[in-house]
């Protein structure tokens, strides 16, 4: 994930422990990393991390945060846009699975550290989770009823398609064969095939 995807975390000092903290937390995992660790990736001392995080699990929650954000935002755009339910789906998973691979290192700690999470922090991050879940959800309820999708289980199918967009962050680099739009691409075929959509 870029700068500019944190655009929101100021000052800049915060936003570059939370850059550090990212790679940190995607290379070594949330329990092996330390705040000196994070703090030496930033350039700054260990003091300074604690002027602007109380927690090294503070930190998590804030990455964690506008990670789900971000990407809940893409769906959503997705499911309130104009076009047939097949149309909307195939923008949903392509936005989806493109934010994961473009983002994966980020998308590895957002899907991945959940368990880490304070009780407090762990319950908001579900609810955005579950809005997550609402969103394509929405768009294959829709194409059920359209006729264009044949779906005997809505929520299992719901999780399913998720799971599947979510890995790619598990699995994508940089220097591999598809480009996040190629493998948004694809994945929006499979998705439309395994709504049973007609003519996908």
């Amino acid at each position: 994930m870029g700068t500019e995807e944190w655009a929101e975390v100021t000052p800049d000092a915060a936003r570059r422990l939370l850059t550090a903290a990212v790679r940190a937390f995607a290379e070594r995992g949330y329990h092996a990393t330390t705040t000196r660790d994070i703090a030496g990736r930033a350039g700054m001392s260990p003091a300074a991390l604690y002027i602007h995080y109380r927690t090294k699990e503070e930190l998590l929650y804030r990455i964690s945060s506008v990670g789900h954000r971000l990407a809940l935002d893409l769906l959503r755009r997705a499911r309130d846009s104009a076009g047939t339910p097949a149309q909307r789906l195939t923008r949903a998973v392509g936005d989806f699975v493109r934010w994961h691979a473009e983002h994966h290192t980020t998308a590895r700690v957002v899907q991945y550290e959940l368990s880490a999470l304070a009780e407090e922090h762990h319950t908001e991050i579900l609810e955005l989770r579950r809005a997550t879940d609402a969103a394509v959800r929405t768009i294959l309820e829709d194409g059920v009823a359209a006729g264009q999708f044949t779906v005997p289980d809505i929520r299992g199918t719901t999780v399913a398609v998720l799971s599947l967009c979510v890995d790619v962050a598990r699995w994508f680099r940089e220097d591999g064969r598809h480009t996040p739009g190629e493998v948004g691409e694809l994945y929006a075929g499979l998705v439309l095939r395994m709504v049973g959509c007609a003519g996908a």
